[in-house]
């Protein structure tokens, strides 16, 4: 309550009613990093795992950033996915497959 009667004393009913909102957390993956991620990600030979992707940005920015975070980056900001093919048997008849 003390706060709120000093906000109304110094600035008013505006300052009463002005919405505040936290700047939040900075992002440990600096912007240049994520351009070059995207870049990386576009080329055909791509990462085969979450892992490659740390280990990436671990050599090449010096970022070391956890698995769970360069996960959560990949899927819900950049909206891309790793794309891998799924292993094939030796076995199987390349005449069949391609029929």
């Amino acid at each position: 309550m003390t706060r709120c009667l000093q906000k109304y004393r110094t600035g008013g009913l505006s300052s009463l009613l002005e919405i505040n909102k936290a700047a939040g957390a900075k992002r440990k993956i600096n912007d240049d990093a994520s351009a070059a991620l995207i870049q990386e990600l576009k080329t055909g030979k791509g990462f085969s795992s979450y892992g490659g992707i740390v280990e990436w940005l671990k050599e090449k920015h010096g970022l070391d950033i956890e698995y769970g975070t360069v996960y959560a980056l990949v899927r819900s900001r950049l909206g891309a996915e790793l794309k891998v093919p799924r292993p094939q048997s030796y076995k199987q008849d390349e005449k069949l497959v391609s029929e």
